[in-house]
Parts: C-alpha cells; structure tokens; sequence
C-alpha cells in the first residue's frame, strides 16, 4: 500500500513536471523545478534516494566557480563578479552604489543574488551564495542540450569580458594580512584591504635622476617581459630590495611603483603569521599583478624559522637603517641567502637628500627651478646629512602668508642645526677611535 502512494506521488509529480515544460517560460521552469525538488524531498519514502534520482533525470547541468580553491585564488570568480554586476542595473531591483572618490559620480552595480543571462539563444542562470565563514560561489546552471555552447564559448566570453571591464575601471587596492586566529571567523579572508589611493608618482619623487631612470627602465622591461620570461623559463617576477635610513622615500617609492605598474599592493605583516604553512596559504591567495612588501626584512628573519618564497610578480622587501654609506653594513643582518646573487634582482638604495633631490622637492612644494639661495642649501647639503622627508617638511607652507624665501630659509637653518649636531657627533667619534688606539698601544 505505501508503495503504491510513492509511486502515485512521484507519478503525478512527473506529470505536472511535464504539462509545466510545455506551458511555463524557461525562467519559471527553474522557479517551479526548485519547489518540486522541495516537495519530492519531504516525501517520507523518498528523502533518502531524492538526489540521486533527481539528478539523474534532471535536464539542468551545474558548474560552481569557487572564490577559493584548496587556499589558491580562484581567477575566474573575479571576472565572472565583474560580469554579472555590470549586467544592465535599469532593470535590476536591486542595486548597490559606491563612490569611490569625492570628485567622481556614483557607480551602480546589481546587488542581486541571482541574475539571469543570455548568449547565442541560450539562458543561463547564474546564483551567487556566501558561505558560513564568509567565501562565495557562483553558481551557473543551464540545460544539458547547451552544454557544448556554454563550456566551450560562453564562460570564456564571460571571463574576458569580465577582464576587460575591470582593466577600464581598475581600482588597485592595499591589502594587509588578517592574524590567522581570524580566518575561521564569520566574513573574513586571509587579506583585508582598502582602496589605494596614494599620489606618488615618479615625476614627483625625490631622488637621484640617474637612479631613477634606471629603476623605470627596468620597471618597463619587467611589466613587458611576460613573453621572454616564459621563454626562458623563469617566473614572472621581479625582486627588490630597498634600503636607507628611515624618512628617504622607501615608501613613496613602493607607492610610485604600484601607480606606474598599475598594481595593488599585498603589506605583508610577518609578526601575525605563525608557521610556514600560513605563510604559504596567503601568499597563495594574492592576485596577479600585485606588489608584495615585506617590510623591515632584517628585523623579520627569525618569525617562520625557514626561509619564506613567494612566486609573485613583484616583491619588494624594505630595510630601514640608521646608516646606509656602506652598502655591507647595511646588510649586516640579513641572512646571506636573501641578498645573494639571483634571489633580489635589484638593490635599491634611497639614501640622504641630494641637491638634485632638492630641486624635485622644490618645484613640487615651492613650484621653483631656481633661486638665489639654491646655491647655499646645495652647499649645506654636500656637508651634511638630511632624509628627503625632513627637508619636504621644511618646504610644505605652513600657512598661507609663507613664501618661498620663507620656507628656503626654514630649511637652511634646519641644516645648519644638523651640521653642527653630526659634527659634534664625528668629533665624540673620533675622540673614542683615537681612546682605543691609544689602549691598544700601551697593550703591545
């Protein structure tokens, strides 16, 4: 008897299934079919073989596109985000606006879970579910006489498509690490971010010119050179390691980097990772053309106990230094593994303002090229040491009534306070030198 009322059942479920196929449009049908999975599951009798048979007579096929997969970034779920959220918003319920910037319009997106698509006669249906620690999926399903259409030109389509509206609307972002005690937490990853916004540009940045040609060509021949490094079989990416003492443009360089490169930037904080293993699994969940900065390397060395590798497009570890003349010096602390030939592809050293540093400064701040008292600070400066940031601190007016001579003036006492105070510093040096020859004397 109970075997006949599941078969009745499941027959006159069927027989509905079939009458709504020839009268309902396709985006009823997927409306209707989730309802009937529902009720065929309540069915006592059947809960336990639904899914199964479901399935297998179910003329509807489901690729899911993962945010994540095995802690590697999946690149296709970015895209196929972009796609569907730009998806025509005049006919959308919902909608989702941001501005960006005070000076730009809104921008308004879908803000829809599910979203319906079209392509060469086909209809597609695309979902969008967050799990329970804060990844998504995106699901698209579509009928199984479509299959060839949809997985051999259609995600493709989208996936460019995808591509191309982020390259015109790119946004480049500054991601920091989240402590991993929090990646198990509700709506949180492994990174967190912002959007980046910084104006650093080469043109504005304090430093010797020759210098900084040389960083720009090799900037340009890295950002062209995906071909030849395939060719020659090396990975797509560059390192560079930049070191001086504190206030000398170690960060506005990254940031000039990151506008010219059009690149977001990963700051990777090592004292919030405890082992390699989670090392691994953020550098593994960073984008593509991203630059990862680790700074202040020599005081980070000891945190994972091994050495930390990262196939990325860019790496730039930061140094900071009391002195930098003497390049092996500098590098005193840092493992000679990390500095050895082949593992930093440049090294980059941003040292003490220079006169033709000052003059960049000048024209950005005092919008001069010259001035009478240009020839005293250049000087000044061939005598004593000042970082590029304390000399812009100098020039930036302070109200509105500063001129030029007024801040010129601010600045050549500034470096005459240095002078003396580093000549002081040189003669108690001397003095100690002069105190251990002489005990080493009376030694031998």
């Amino acid at each position: 008897m109970m075997g006949n009322m599941f078969g009745s059942s499941l027959a006159s479920l069927f027989f509905l299934w079939a009458t709504i196929q020839q009268i309902f449009p396709n985006h009823l049908k997927i409306a209707i079919k989730e309802f009937f999975l529902s009720t065929i599951q309540q069915i006592s009798f059947a809960k336990r073989f639904s899914d199964r048979f479901i399935n297998f007579f179910s003329p509807y096929v489901q690729i899911n596109f993962s945010e994540y997969e095995d802690y590697r970034v999946n690149h296709a779920f970015d895209p196929i985000e972009t796609y569907l959220g730009a998806k025509a918003t005049d006919k959308a319920k919902h909608l989702r606006a941001s501005q960006v910037r005070e000076s730009k319009g809104l921008v308004l997106k879908r803000d829809e879970s599910k979203v319906r698509d079209e392509y060469e006669g086909v209809n597609v249906w695309w979902e969008t579910e967050t799990d329970s620690i804060g990844f998504k999926t995106s699901k698209l399903t579509f009928h199984r006489r479509s299959r060839d259409i949809v997985t051999n030109s259609y995600i493709k389509y989208v996936v460019e498509e995808g591509k191309s509206i982020d390259a015109k609307n790119k946004k480049m972002k500054l991601f920091t690490n989240n402590p991993s005690s929090h990646w198990g937490s509700s709506k949180t990853s492994f990174w967190r971010y912002i959007d980046f916004e910084h104006p650093a540009t080469f043109e504005t940045l304090a430093m010797d010119p020759k210098k900084k040609e040389q960083i720009l060509n090799d900037l340009a021949a890295f950002s062209n050179g995906k071909d030849y490094y395939k060719k020659i079989g090396k990975a797509w990416k560059r390192g560079n390691l930049l070191y001086g003492p504190p206030g000398t443009g170690k960060s506005t360089m990254i940031a000039a980097m990151a506008n010219l490169l059009n690149y977001s930037i990963h700051d990777l904080e090592l004292t919030a990772i405890q082992n390699n293993s989670e090392l691994r699994k953020l550098l593994t969940a960073t984008s593509n053309k991203s630059i990862i900065v680790i700074e202040d390397i020599d005081c980070s060395l000891d945190l994972t106990g091994k050495r930390k590798k990262k196939e990325s497009n860019l790496m730039i570890w930061r140094k900071d230094g009391e002195q930098d003349n003497e390049e092996n010096k500098s590098f005193a602390k840092l493992d000679p593994a990390l500095i050895r030939s082949g593992r930093m592809d440049m090294h980059i050293e941003l040292s003490y303002c220079t006169f033709e540093a000052f003059k960049t400064l000048a024209k950005n701040y005092l919008d001069l090229d010259s001035h009478p008292l240009f020839s005293k600070i250049e000087s000044l400066m061939k005598e004593t040491n000042i970082a590029p940031a304390d000399v812009a601190e100098n020039l930036m007016k302070k109200n509105r009534e500063t001129d030029a001579d007024g801040s010129l003036n601010d600045l050549i006492e500034s470096l005459e306070r240095k002078k003396e105070v580093q000549r002081g510093q040189l003669d108690e040096h001397k003095e100690f030198s002069n105190k251990i020859v002489e005990a080493f004397r009376k030694l031998f």
